[in-house]
């Protein structure tokens, strides 16, 4: 079961997936999850932003924080009810749903992990660089310049 993740580490054979119809479909259940948290996220940093008036940074920290338990709840749950299957995938009339819940399992720690550490961060990213844009930098003399990006 453990396989691939040991060959990571040079203690195991590496083994090719099986990409069956239910591993697809365990991918579009997972993208839809993946996507509703980070849309409910960002959703929120831009309440912050518009309707209580809070700056970039706090509403980043406070957003994260406050949509943190949602988002683990969300990918407890999914996890939770996905477990079972997976410890037990190489048991008869698993051969179905073992892959859709591999699946689904690896991919919400990852996609946890991408929503709580890179949305923040891009988010971040892209608000600074349209302030920068809607809001030339002045040089001294007083004629507005683009900003340079090196």
């Amino acid at each position: 079961m453990f396989t691939n993740t040991l060959a990571l580490f040079g203690a195991g054979a590496y083994t090719a997936p099986v990409i069956s119809i239910a591993s697809l479909v365990g991918f579009i259940t997972l993208f839809g999850i993946a996507i509703r948290n980070g849309i409910l996220l960002v959703n929120h940093y831009k309440h912050l932003l518009d309707e209580e008036g809070a700056g970039l940074e706090e509403a980043i920290v406070r957003g994260s924080l406050e949509r943190l338990v949602p988002i683990l709840m969300t990918a407890l749950t999914a996890a939770l009810a996905v477990i079972p299957i997976v410890l037990k995938g190489d048991q008869p009339g698993n051969e179905i749903l073992a892959p859709l819940s591999v699946v689904i399992l690896g991919g919400l720690l990852s996609s946890t992990f991408l929503n709580l550490i890179v949305v923040p961060a891009g988010y971040a990213a892209i608000h600074r660089l349209r302030l920068t844009r809607a809001h030339p930098v002045s040089d001294p003399a007083g004629s507005a310049t683009e900003p340079t990006t090196t």
